[in-house]
């Protein structure tokens, strides 16, 4: 009786040592809103994904745009919701990721342009830009945002022929969307470019006061926001598992856990949906 105690004793300290040692599957978020609320939206993605996936899963905030790539590089995360400038410098880095999932509304994704109410400006429809952005002062978003830089600019200097530098009296870079919106409400900045989701997402909070601030511009579409996973996770979870994962984000449909994105649900995606964001990010030198 002894010796069969004193056998399974240590196999039993093996499996404890074995699932405790066990790797959590961690993810990211680019940092388009500020840190806390970023932490808000997505612990309940955190907790819904341990439940499909039944592993250990962990979300973790980052400080910038480029702290996500970073930590996807560097296997700090082996998935992360993505803008798509940064989506392509991350599978860059990352040979064998891939884009797994986006939103509904991401292969149509715009940005909106915002104005102070004493810039002058006034509502304009169309795919070209008002006019009388030119001489103001404006501020982007991070400068690694997709619908708050990137997509943007490349608009603004096929309308205008000019680099921002030329276009406006100062430029400035917030580094993010929720930034933006209040240095252009303030006054710091005449104007400036936001995501569409973000400033609707705001307005419907009560968090931008629009007798000071409006949309002016909305940019033509293009595509954005996406999971991206590392393609070394099935060696470390198991056959399959990025697939599961794929299939776990494209079966959300709980309105709360929708919210944090937000979006009206998830669909499948691939690496070439983003080829025009990789021309682009070349063309304007900033796919570094």
């Amino acid at each position: 009786m002894l010796g069969r105690l004193s056998l399974a004793l240590p196999i039993a300290l093996l499996l404890a040592t074995s699932l405790a040692s066990a790797s959590p599957f961690v993810f990211t978020a680019i940092p388009d809103e500020d840190e806390t609320r970023l932490q808000q939206r997505f612990q309940k993605v955190a907790d819904y994904l341990e439940e499909e996936l039944e592993v250990e899963v962990r979300f973790v905030p980052v400080k910038s745009y480029a702290a996500a790539v970073t930590a996807f590089r560097n296997d700090q995360v082996q998935l992360a919701w993505f803008g798509g400038l940064s989506g392509v410098q991350a599978r860059q880095r990352v040979p064998g990721s891939q884009a797994i999932a986006q939103g509904v509304e991401d292969p149509d994704y715009k940005s909106y342009v915002i104005a102070h109410r004493d810039s002058g400006l006034t509502p304009v429809e169309g795919d070209t830009a008002p006019e009388g952005l030119r001489g103001l002062t404006f501020s982007f978003g991070s400068k690694s945002s997709t619908s708050g830089r990137l997509m943007p600019e490349y608009f603004l200097r096929n309308d205008f022929d000019a680099a921002p530098e030329e276009i406006f009296e100062r430029v400035g870079f917030s580094g993010n969307h929720s930034r933006t919106i209040s240095l252009v409400a303030s006054g710091a900045y005449q104007a400036g470019v936001v995501s569409y989701k973000a400033w609707e997402n705001e307005v419907a909070a009560g968090n931008v006061d629009t007798e000071a601030v409006q949309v002016v511009w909305e940019t033509p579409p293009y595509p954005d926001y996406q999971w991206t996973i590392r393609g070394d996770v099935d060696e470390r979870f198991g056959d399959g598992f990025s697939q599961r994962v794929q299939q776990a984000l494209l079966d959300m449909d709980d309105p709360a856990l929708l919210e944090s994105f937000p979006r009206s649900g998830f669909i499948p995606v691939d690496n070439d949906d983003y080829e025009i964001i990789r021309q682009v990010g070349q063309q304007l030198d900033i796919l570094d």
